[in-house]
């Protein structure tokens, strides 16, 4: 391996690191500063020797570095603690609730995929038409347009008014249809409208009007040569916004009384269940971070200038 890969293997490495590290701080001080849990466990009438011995039990009464250096220490050992509220392993509360969240936005960026994809070329091989106009008109109000909102409009019109799907929970494969067409909408937009930019410039490129006078069929030019040029930019951002509704779906979980991640954490920030709060936001980040350095090793092995 070359002297500069690995330079930049291990810059690479080293940013991910830092923002790991960075994420997991702010994560320990935003529990700090949310209040004694002390209280909600208690009760408001608790006497002040009964919420100092649970101090000393969670460990609060020790001092903030030495609180900030146990959880640290905590979280690179696989030790991600234990519930207030609960009083269950986070890991395994984590592990109970991550197939429902993983179920929903894999059906949401599958949606978003299967939609966002074709739109976007259809708008870039008609560019300046009414099909290009239409669907970026399309893509610009599925990044507009609130999640929560459009989730509770899906519930008035589909569950109330019409009956035909159900408002919330899970359970059958019809529960999984609102949630996921809610979830799908902002990736759906973005993907939309990065496959409108990077098919524009690919068709816009020699080697197209090469294919072209060549005599090769309008679709393979679209879908042999310039998509297939056009697909880093799509990937990448696929990735992305997987990890970003793995760690964010917390107002479509809320709206569908969804039982997973977002629904957990929620339920944690109304608690004060920071040791919770705690594990959930580091299992987001290391998710983060992972989708991140899996799109740089797909960089790597497509794009050998960036090896």
């Amino acid at each position: 391996m070359k002297a500069s890969t690995v330079r930049r293997v291990g810059g690479r490495v080293a940013a991910l690191f830092a923002s790991l590290l960075i994420a997991l701080s702010l994560a320990f001080l935003l529990g700090r500063l949310s209040g004694d849990p002390t209280a909600t466990i208690l009760g408001p009438m608790a006497p002040e020797e009964q919420r100092e011995a649970l101090r000393q039990e969670l460990g609060l009464d020790l001092p903030l570095v030495v609180q900030y250096v146990n959880y640290l220490k905590g979280v690179f050992t696989g030790d991600l603690g234990q519930s207030l509220q609960f009083y269950q392993s986070n890991t395994s509360m984590i592990a109970d609730r991550l197939p429902f969240t993983l179920q929903l936005v894999a059906a949401g960026m599958a949606l978003a995929v299967l939609v966002g994809v074709p739109l976007g070329v259809l708008a870039a091989t008609r560019e300046g038409t009414w099909w290009d106009r239409g669907a970026s008109t399309l893509a610009l109000l599925g990044q507009s347009v609130p999640v929560f909102w459009f989730g509770m409009m899906l519930v008035a019109l589909f569950a109330v008014n019409l009956g035909w799907l159900p408002a919330g929970q899970s359970g059958t494969p019809r529960h999984l249809i609102l949630p996921a067409l809610t979830m799908s909408v902002y990736p759906m937009a973005h993907i939309a409208r990065l496959t409108r930019a990077s098919m524009s410039e690919a068709l816009a490129e020699p080697y197209i009007d090469s294919a072209r006078a060549r005599g090769l069929s309008r679709r393979r030019v679209v879908w042999r040569h310039a998509f297939k040029n056009s697909m880093m930019p799509i990937l990448t951002i696929v990735v992305l916004q997987t990890g970003i509704l793995l760690s964010g779906a917390v107002a479509v979980e809320y709206v569908y009384s969804w039982p997973g991640l977002g629904q957990l954490a929620l339920q944690a920030i109304q608690f004060r269940d920071f040791p919770l709060v705690q594990a959930i936001v580091v299992f987001g980040a290391l998710t983060f971070v992972m989708l991140n350095l899996f799109v740089d090793v797909i960089h790597s092995v497509v794009d050998p200038r960036v090896r």
